[in-house]
C-alpha cells in the first residue's frame, strides 16, 4: 500500500514477529518511489540489539530509532519535531541526489526531555550514510545532548553551579528546576539554535543559546577539580573525550563540536547540484526582488526569510520549506514577491538546466515537488484567513 498512499511518515515496529525486515528493505532499495518518506523505527532493547538492527534497516530512510519503553514519553515528541521540520523527511534523498554538503538546524525550546530526540536525528542520519561507525552514534548523541542541555540550563535559564548543586542534593530534578525558571515569560521565550554542517570529511555541530555566556576556562578548571561522580558539570568533559576538543565563541554562549568521518567510507558525489553556487546571505540581505526574472531556484539550507508583496509582508520561509522561488522558476514568470533574510543563512542557487536534468533522472521528485507546492498553498491560505 505504500506504493499508492504516498505517506510522509511511517511507523515501523521492528519488533513485530510477523514482519520480515529483510523483504521490506529489499523492496525499498529496488523502488525509488518508496524513498520519499521518513521512518520512525520501534524496537525492544531487551530482545533486540540496536547496532545490528541499524545495519538491517540501513536502506530505510530512518529518522529515529526508538525503544518501545519510551513510546509513552517520546513518540509524540518525535512525531511533532519531525513534522515541524518537514525537510528532514527528504534530507537523505536530497543529500544523495542533489547537494554535496548537507546541513540543517533546529530551534529548541527549554525542554530537556526533547533534547535526545533533537540530538539523535542528525546523528542517526550520519550513521546511516556511513559517515560514522554505529558504535560511535550513541556516544555522539549523548555528548550533543549534554551540550544542548547545558545551553538550556546554564545559558537560557541562568542556573549556576551552586544553584544546581543545591537543587540536586535536595532531590529535585533538572527538569523541575528548568520548569521553575521558565515560569518567567522572558526565560520561557528563549531558545537554543542547534545546527550542523556536513562535508565529505567531517561534520561540525554548533549550539547557540540566548544567555549571557560564561567563563569557559573557569568552568573547565572547576569540573577538572570535582569528583567524577558529581551530579553535573560533565557535559563539556564528555564531549571533549569524544571529539578531543571543543571550540567556544568569545562570549561563551556558542560551542562548536567537530567530528571526523569514517576513513573507510567513500561518499558518492551527488548527481545533481553539487557544483551549484552557494550563497551565504547576512541578516537584512535581499535574495531577489519583486518583478525580477525567475531563472533560479534556491534550496534553503539554513536561515529564515521574509516574503513581501507590494511592500507588505505576506509570508516567511525556513529550511522546512526546502525551496524558495519555485513558482516563478517553474512557470517561467517574473518574481511575484521580494524575499529578504531575517537571519544569516545559507542557500544553494540552482539553475533551470540542473533542475531539469535531476528530475529526469529521478522522476519521483515530481511527487515531492507537488507535495511541497500543495503544503505552501495550504499554509498561505491559512495565514490569509487568520
Amino acid at each position: 500500500s505504500l506504493n499508492y498512499d504516498l505517506p510522509e511518515l511511517v511507523l515501523v515496529n521492528c519488533n513485530d514477529p510477523k514482519m520480515n525486515l529483510a523483504d521490506i528493505t529489499a523492496q525499498m532499495r529496488a523502488d525509488s518511489w518508496l524513498h520519499s518518506f521518513g521512518v520512525i523505527g520501534l524496537y525492544d532493547s531487551t530482545t533486540q540489539d540496536e547496532e545490528s538492527l541499524s545495519k538491517q534497516i540501513e536502506d530505510m530512510n530512518l529518522l529515529v530509532l526508538l525503544d518501545i519503553k519510551r513510546i509513552r514519553t517520546h513518540l509524540i515528541k518525535c512525531m511533532n519535531i519531525i513534522l515541524e521540520n518537514w525537510q528532514l523527511i527528504f534530507q537523505r534523498e536530497v543529500t544523495n541526489h542533489f547537494i554535496e554538503n548537507n546541513s540543517g538546524s533546529f530551534t529548541i525550546e527549554n525542554d530537556p526531555l526533547s533534547v535526545p530526540i533533537y540530538a539523535g536525528i542528525p546523528v542517526t542520519n550520519l550513521a546511516h550514510m556511513g559517515l560514522i561507525e554505529n558504535e560511535e552514534r550513541m556516544q555522539l548523541q549523548i555528548a550533543l545532548s549534554e551540550l544542548i542541555i547545558n545551553a538550556i540550563e546554564h545559558g537560557n535559564c541562568k542556573i549556576n553551579y551552586e544553584e544546581k548543586n543545591k537543587a540536586l542534593m535536595e532531590g529535585k530534578s533538572i527538569v523541575e528546576l528548568i520548569a521553575e525558571r521558565c515560569l518567567d515569560p522572558e526565560v520561557a521565550k528563549t531558545k537554543v539554535l542547534f545546527s550542523w554542517e556536513t562535508s565529505a570529511s567531517h561534520t561540525t555541530f554548533t549550539i547557540l543559546d540566548e544567555g549571557d555566556g560564561f567563563d569557559v576556562a573557569a568552568m573547565r578548571k572547576k569540573t577538572s577539580e570535582q569528583d567524577v561522580m558529581e551530579f553535573h558539570g560533565r557535559g563539556i568533559s564528555m564531549a571533549e573525550s569524544f571529539v578531543g576538543e571543543l571550540s567556544y565563541n568569545e562570549k561563551g554562549n556558542q560551542v562548536s563540536l567537530t567530528i571526523a568521518h569514517h576513513d573507510a567510507h567513500t561518499r558518492e558525489t551527488p548527481q545533481g547540484f553539487s557544483h551549484e553556487e552557494i550563497i551565504l546571505p547576512k541578516k537584512g540581505d535581499i535574495i531577489f526582488q519583486e518583478g525580477e526574472r525567475g531563472d533560479f531556484l534556491y534550496y534553503i539550507s539554513n536561515g529564515r526569510f521574509s516574503v513581501h508583496h507590494n511592500g507588505k509582508k505576506v509570508g516567511s520561509l525556513s529550511p522546512a520549506d526546502i525551496f524558495m522561488g519555485e513558482m516563478s522558476f517553474l512557470l517561467n514568470n517574473k518574481r511575484s514577491a521580494r524575499v529578504t533574510a531575517d537571519t544569516d543563512g545559507k542557500l544553494i542557487k540552482i539553475s533551470r538546466k540542473s533542475f531539469v536534468e535531476v528530475t529526469r533522472q529521478f522522476p519521483h521528485y515530481g511527487i515531492f515537488l507537488s507535495k511541497l507546492l500543495a503544503r505552501k498553498l495550504v499554509r498561505s491560505n491559512q495565514e490569509r484567513s487568520s
